[in-house]
């Protein structure tokens, strides 16, 4: 396809980035730490983390590493919230020349044991609030070393002890376990600051992550994330974002607000990372889902960029305490994971005075693709945007021919993100991979004439109608705008007549909001065929940790 988006590139954007910057994470790592030592890097429960004490810690935690014998190519993974152990851990395996295996700390010990035994992980660092799902499948993985991590851990040693004697007793968030053979991080630190870290060659087509994908469709599987394409990726979000961030007022410190997860990529990549380049500061949320607490930590802080889901864009928004924080810092809003309804749009901004900027990617793109501009009103709502400097979408159809412009197709995406294939997986991998290099995202979109693209919905969420495409975004888009309606999802159900029959989900904010007055509002705004055959209402819907919509999970049910 032709590069029809660049006209619609913010001055000083460029069509290209220089990708040969680093020959590794680990020098973007080191660059970062040597430039910023003194900055802040992290806020903690109240504390401050330097650039230069995360630096001291992975240092010693690296050297730990090497000296259990793990090697450049070894797998380490990490089962931690947002906390100042995790960016110094991931540091520590990057620069030991390990490979990092991101974990969700909420897996179950059925989820846990697939990604540990798929990966063959040989160590593990975890908090031990989720120490207890490990020991259930401990015994059949790989793993040979636990560090266990405290929540504070790094909070100094009167308020890191009466933290964790809070979090431990009363309120009880740390089930029993047994892990007689584990390390706490502490003594993991004491003990690598008396062993002599030894930096390796490390290239640009080493493996970095083993980043799984979120298993919504399926069983999870590794993405293999090599150097190349994280640091790739983390110029390219740089380069985006510098219209808004040049804006940030002179002797301010770039702040993020990190309420993502970040051992999810975009957290990991477009706020951890990045932040490390820039010297920006991260105020980490430990619990997003926690709105007050979230309010409250932000209250006390001036921030820019701020990088989440829709869904917690709608519940800050509207909450009480919204008013509590100072908005006026706040020089970027950006969403990704899932479309956001022109509702929350609309509110967000009218509170905070920040359009929300809406992007697009996956595990396998490191993750960043595709982004609406960061700076003036160049935003098209319900669009992904267009594609990031030395990127390339196509459209394809079935066949893996570019289809027509305006129609839907396939996205595919070639750039220098794109990862390397899937983790062990050829066939897998084979499936995704074009022969000139695009990667098939299962994701259907249209573009328009000035290269901004559309999602219309997953390929494999798209529901067949006596022969007609529904695609469930459009109901939901629809439904989500009648007045009483949090939320709402839509599903595809076997239906004897039609084959398939649309089922839609629905989460009430007005609990007087009946069936009735939900058929008669689709009836209005929706064709016959896309009418849903089945409503259901729910308290609340099935979600990743991020906030995606588990649909898998609505259809499984149905």
């Amino acid at each position: 396809m032709e590069k029809i988006w660049l006209d619609a590139y913010p001055p000083g954007v460029p069509a290209d980035i220089d990708t040969s910057a680093y020959r590794s994470l680990a020098e973007l790592i080191d660059q970062g730490f040597r430039e910023h030592a003194d900055k802040v890097a992290y806020t903690f429960m109240g504390e401050q983390v330097r650039f230069a004490d995360t630096d001291r810690d992975s240092r010693r935690i690296a050297a730990w590493l090497q000296s259990l014998g793990l090697s450049r190519g070894d797998r380490v993974a990490l089962m931690m919230p947002n906390m100042p152990q995790y960016p110094a851990a991931v540091a520590a395996v990057i620069r030991a020349g390990c490979v990092v295996v991101n974990v969700n700390p909420l897996y179950t010990a059925r989820e846990l044991e697939h990604q540990l035994r798929d990966s063959g992980a040989k160590a593990i660092f975890v908090l031990e609030n989720f120490a207890h799902t490990l020991q259930k499948c401990l015994a059949r993985t790989a793993i040979e070393h636990i560090v266990l991590c405290a929540t504070g851990d790094r909070l100094g040693w009167l308020k890191g002890t009466l933290v964790n004697l809070a979090v431990r007793h009363l309120k009880k968030m740390v089930p029993a376990f047994e892990l007689p053979k584990a390390l706490r991080f502490n003594e993991v630190l004491a003990r690598g600051g008396r062993l002599a870290f030894r930096a390796p060659e490390l290239g640009p087509d080493d493996l970095a992550l083993l980043q799984y994908t979120g298993g919504t469709t399926g069983v999870a599987k590794g993405a293999m994330l090599l150097h190349r394409n994280v640091t790739a990726n983390v110029l390219q979000s740089e380069a985006w974002h510098a219209p808004a961030t040049s804006k940030v007022p002179g002797g301010e410190q770039h702040t993020f607000v990190c309420a993502l997860p970040l051992y999810h990529i975009f957290a990991f990549t477009v706020i951890m990372m990045l932040a490390l380049r820039t010297g920006s500061k991260c105020i980490l949320v430990p619990n997003p889902r926690d709105l007050k607490a979230t309010l409250k930590t932000l209250s006390q802080q001036r921030f820019h960029v701020f990088p989440a889901v829709g869904t917690l864009f709608a519940g800050l928004a509207n909450h009480a305490d919204f008013g509590t924080v100072d908005w006026s810092g706040l020089r970027l809003t950006v969403a990704g994971g899932a479309a956001v309804s022109t509702a929350v749009t609309e509110l967000w901004e009218q509170k905070t005075g920040s359009k929300i900027r809406e992007g697009y990617g996956l595990s396998e793109t490191s993750p960043s693709a595709a982004c609406n501009p960061t700076a003036g009103d160049g935003v098209v709502r319900g669009s992904i945007g267009i594609p990031l400097p030395s990127t390339e979408f196509a459209l394809l159809d079935d066949d893996g021919h570019e289809v027509a412009m305006g129609e839907p197709g396939e996205i595919a995406i070639r750039g220098p993100q794109v990862m390397a294939g899937y983790w062990q997986r050829p066939e897998d991998t084979a499936k995704v991979m074009t022969s000139d290099g695009f990667m098939r995202t299962g994701d259907i979109a249209t573009v328009d004439e000035r290269g901004f693209f559309r999602i219309v919905d997953r390929k494999k969420d798209m529901i067949l109608v006596s022969g007609f495409n529904v695609y469930p975004n459009e109901i939901e888009n629809v439904v989500a705008s009648m007045p009483g309606v949090a939320e709402c999802a839509v599903v595809g159900v076997p239906d004897d007549k039609t084959g398939e029959a649309v089922k839609l989900v629905v989460v009430r904010r007005d609990a007087g909001v009946s069936e009735q007055q939900v058929r008669a509002y689709c009836q209005e705004n929706l064709t016959g065929y896309k009418r849903p055959r089945v409503v259901e209402f729910r308290d609340q819907l099935p979600k990743t940790p991020i906030g995606k919509v588990l649909r898998r999970e609505l259809r499984d049910k149905a």
